[in-house]
């Protein structure tokens, strides 16, 4: 069995790359750490390079198409991983989970029409509804036992009047997994006041042990019914830049009306590269994940030990699915513009304002990104821990 090793650091300043390459332009300097864009910095994985390599020997970069291949292996994997099983007629392309709740929004929702979030919650789902003319409803989620939950009796309040509920699962900022329990009563409450849902499970398959991730469908006929999927190997596979996503919608009236929309659009050819990275990371990921996400899951366990030790004022929410946590520094009392510029002009840090995911409710609150060598991640927690443990 191949060993991966994911302690590597890759230089990847001057590739273009947003992570660190968009460091001047959004936080005023290039000597930070970047903790922040929601892509790993591991090496690709090696069966997905050579499928690349392999395509590129053929010098014709012409219109292309998803093969049956890259349908097997994502029809395989949905049903593996997650009992959801379907055929090709039932999902199809996108490039890309922003792109695709854009279009859903578009197609389901009119102008001035409300739209549920539950926060705080990734910073499209705020925009994109307000962007579009909808109209922007937030319940605002909990902290309990350390770990964020959903108040049902503002959800039902708040969904009432609403046309479509935009669902991270699992959540993001912190990779809280919703149980089945959970997920039926959205399906059930949603279904009862004629709201679609969205479910983004982009970080579904970033579960780490023991959790297990449940998909939205697969929970109860009402859920099937009134929902629409959203998954895709560019979190997993640290593929996000070739725009590969699937979108899969088990009621047959929902998915003639969204594919036919989609088709009307043009957006199902894909790129070459974009269908031959996925078939290969379906078709052959599975042992790459395990050992990556044993990693990650020791990287949950180092930030946990470092904040007890060094950093206890610093409550966290931390990840049962995915490679993000979200850091509190509250009790700090310290105000939000001091907050940031220490972050990022003392300790040299950059990591995603919590501002940007629901507003002035997350002005003391962070979000860490996870997914780099251990090394590096120390590296950030020292580095912040070096400001803070000064301040009292």
């Amino acid at each position: 069995m191949k060993q991966y090793n994911f302690d590597d650091i890759i230089e990847r300043k001057g590739s273009d790359c947003f992570k660190w390459d968009a460091l001047p332009s959004m936080y005023g300097r290039d000597d930070l750490l970047p903790m922040w864009v929601a892509d790993m910095d591991f090496r690709s994985p090696d069966f997905v390079m050579d499928a690349i390599r392999h395509r590129c020997e053929h010098e014709v970069l012409g219109y292309t198409m998803p093969s049956e291949g890259y349908w097997q292996a994502v029809e395989s994997w949905l049903e593996r991983r997650y009992g959801i099983n379907t055929t090709n007629g039932e999902l199809h392309f996108i490039p890309g989970i922003v792109a695709g709740i854009a279009y859903a929004l578009l197609c389901f929702t009119n102008p001035g029409d409300k739209v549920l979030v539950t926060t705080p919650v990734y910073p499209p789902f705020l925009n994109l509804p307000k962007e579009s003319g909808r109209m922007l409803v937030c319940s605002q989620l909990k902290i309990e036992n350390g770990r964020f939950a959903i108040d049902f009796d503002d959800f039902e309040q708040k969904v009432d009047g609403c046309k479509m509920f935009i669902m991270s699962n699992p959540h993001n900022p912190a990779g809280t997994v919703w149980g089945a329990d959970v997920l039926r009563h959205i399906a059930d409450i949603c279904k009862r006041h004629n709201v679609i849902v969205i479910s983004d499970e982009i970080h579904a398959d970033l579960t780490l042990s023991p959790h297990k991730h449940v998909s939205y469908s697969t929970v109860s006929d009402d859920a099937r019914s009134n929902s629409i999927t959203f998954m895709a190997p560019s979190k997993t596979f640290n593929i996000a830049g070739l725009g590969s996503s699937v979108c899969y919608i088990a009621d047959e009236a929902l998915r003639k009306r969204f594919f036919g929309w989609l088709d009307a659009l043009g957006v199902a050819g894909g790129n070459i590269f974009a269908f031959t990275a996925a078939e290969a990371a379906f078709a052959n990921g599975e042992e790459w994940l395990r050992q990556m996400l044993d990693y990650l899951k020791e990287n949950v366990l180092a930030l946990q030990a470092f904040l007890n030790d060094r950093l206890p004022k610093v409550k966290a929410v931390l990840p049962e699915a995915s490679y993000l946590a979200w850091l509190d520094f509250s009790d700090y009392g310290i105000p939000h513009k001091e907050l940031a510029d220490k972050l990022i002009n003392e300790a040299r840090v950059a990591l995603n304002d919590g501002t940007t995911f629901g507003g002035s409710d997350y002005e003391c609150c962070f979000r860490i990104n996870l997914g780099c060598p251990k090394s590096m991640l120390l590296d950030a927690l020292n580095r912040i821990a070096g400001v803070f443990q000064t301040t009292k």
